[in-house]
């Protein structure tokens, strides 16, 4: 059978950049960009000519595309002038794309009480601006704002303005759901009904926001009812709640039934292979934090945590994956944690390289290590990789890599050259690597002299100068960190979990607990270091493997509080720091 046609439009430089928080630089708009293309979206909004000066610098400088087609947006014409002497309309046109998207006023409200003109009026400026976009070689595509409540309030309006759009040539008329309280079956109906009073479905688009966390829902219902084409954006977002998710609706429509079979789109099975990455990218480019439980693409998406469900998967991934967790780029993860049987440790152990016999004692002893552990405030659920180097270290197939042997923080507050008060950390970390101390000496300042804490100057002095173990973390950075008292009081426990990742793309978490803050910091980041150094094959250097290889203990007397945010720590053998 063949299959439909959907048309993807990819909103993410546009309504996107509405996201509170989020504004683009002229080289990401160029990077997301070229990123959507690869992808397979056949068209991306790429902003307002005029309305920004990013916007109109990306509209000079639109980066190669091979498959996607570039869309410039605007508005329809103001009243009371035509559509060739309207200065905004013609900066839409002025950035030379071969396609135009403009907005304009479909329910009655809104023209009377924003515009504050006829409804006659607006009908005019909607035919004869999108005429005008026709006229001068360019694909038209009106964007029918607050369709679905215009509709809802005056349908006959409404689908005039829809009307007066086809008549004037529009190859897209897309229906709003603006302000994003309409509901699936409100959705359905309605874009039967604007089908069946004569806008075909092969001209007609669906933009949902998520206010309702509806969007993907009434994404799906109105290419049910025969709209096709899908905007949207990467990651979700958009203004308020955002918009309707691309990188959960693409996967959708390639994997789920009836979507695959009836239609395709610019995206092939084998370009799902980038949908993870694609949103991850964005995520680092935003300095946001990925969500692990977003559908298909998060670090949860195929995470089974219950010893029951583990097992399961163990015999057969189907038994709970909806789909092939490698399809869209990503990996299934079995946690660890106090709740955790020997078929999660297993399935864990197997999916590091670790093959351990059913029945073998050790596991026994990783799993009674990791409740004790729990116990004390570990959270080894959310460190895979902490969890990975306790079991390699039970197991005996940890090398003794290097040793910590004292480690200091410093916190200083100070005027600058401007005689402004500014914070100053300096981290001292000596390490013994293959029978030879080193000590490496970092300060908190990124490379725009701002102040990046004592965690920072830690993490940069102990990846500074380790030897011949330099090669393999050079590609290593920090990209979160998180931390929670885990109780209360004067006795409080914290627990630091870090988040890494190297130039391959891999991302890693650890975790520290300590009553100090910066030894915790410490724990977690030395595990990160250990995690790559063994992942990467790193050779041994010639000693055993150590028992416990964990973060110095800190027992020095000016560093007792439960959050200090300067504290000194001692190696293993009492060295002073």
């Amino acid at each position: 059978m063949t299959r439909e046609r959907l048309y993807l439009f990819d909103t993410t430089l546009r309504d996107g950049q509405q996201t509170q928080g989020v504004q683009f630089s002229l080289a990401e708009k160029q990077r997301i960009a070229s990123l959507l293309d690869g992808l397979g979206i056949d068209q991306i909004e790429g902003g307002w000519p005029g309305a920004n000066p990013t916007d109109s610098a990306f509209f000079e400088a639109v980066p190669p595309l091979s498959r996607a087609t570039m869309t410039a947006f605007g508005m329809t014409k103001r009243a009371g002038r035509s559509a060739a002497n309207d200065d905004v309309l013609a900066a839409v046109l002025n950035a030379n794309t071969p396609a135009v998207c403009l907005v304009g006023k479909t329910h009655d409200f809104h023209v009377s009480t924003a515009l504050g003109i006829t409804l006659e009026e607006n009908l005019e400026n909607i035919g004869a601006s999108l005429a005008h976009c026709v006229a001068q070689g360019r694909e038209a595509l009106f964007d029918a704002e607050h369709f679905f409540d215009g509709y809802k309030a005056n349908p006959d309006y409404a689908l005039s303005c829809l009307l007066a759009a086809r008549d004037a040539g529009t190859r897209w008329i897309v229906l709003c759901d603006t302000n994003g309280g309409t509901l699936p079956s409100e959705v359905a109906r309605i874009t039967a009904e604007v089908i069946a009073a004569g806008i075909p479905g092969d001209r007609l688009g669906i933009h949902t926001h998520n206010d309702t966390g509806n969007a993907i829902a009434n994404t799906l219902a109105a290419i049910d009812a025969g709209a096709r084409q899908v905007q949207g954006t990467l990651n979700g977002l958009g203004e308020r709640c955002g918009n309707a998710n691309l990188i959960s609706i693409i996967p959708t429509l390639l994997l789920k039934e009836p979507y695959a079979s009836r239609y395709e789109t610019g995206v092939t099975v084998d370009g799902l292979k980038g949908l993870t990455r694609a949103s991850r990218l964005l995520d680092d480019m935003l300095n946001r934090v990925p969500v692990k439980s977003a559908p298909y693409v998060g670090a949860s998406a195929f995470a089974h945590k219950a010893g029951l469900h583990a097992s399961a998967i163990l015999k057969d991934p189907s038994t709970y994956e909806h789909v092939e967790p490698g399809i869209v780029g990503n990996a299934r993860i079995i946690p660890m944690s106090n709740q955790a049987g020997q078929s999660n440790l297993r399935g864990r152990l197997a999916e590091a390289g670790l093959s351990v016999e059913k029945g073998d004692p050790r596991l026994a002893a990783i799993l009674d290590e990791i409740k004790l552990r729990e116990d004390a405030g570990y959270s080894y659920d959310t460190a895979q990789a902490s969890f990975e180097l306790l079991a390699r270290r039970t197991l005996g197939l940890l090398p003794d890599y290097f040793e910590v042997k004292r480690y200091k923080v410093t916190v200083e507050r100070r005027r600058n050259k401007r005689n402004q008060m500014v914070s100053l950390s300096e981290a001292v970390v000596v390490v013994k690597v293959g029978g030879e101390k080193v000590m490496s000496v970092s300060e908190s300042l990124d490379a725009s002299g701002m102040d990046r804490g004592p965690v920072n100057a830690l993490s940069k002095a102990l990846a500074k100068d380790l030897g011949p173990y330099q090669s393999y973390i050079d590609d290593m950075k920090l990209v979160d960190f998180k931390v929670r008292i885990t109780n209360g009081g004067t006795e409080a426990v914290t627990r630091v979990i870090i988040d890494s990742e190297d130039g391959e793309g891999r991302r890693w978490s650890t975790v520290g607990v300590s009553a100090n803050i910066v030894d915790a910091s410490f724990e977690a980041l030395l595990d990160a270091v250990w995690w790559k150094l063994a992942r990467d094959g790193a050779p041994a250097p010639g000693r055993s493997a150590h028992p416990a290889n964990t973060a110095p203990t800190d027992t020095s007397p000016d560093s007792t509080a439960p959050n200090d945010t300067a504290a000194s720590g001692t190696a293993p053998d009492g060295a002073p720091a």
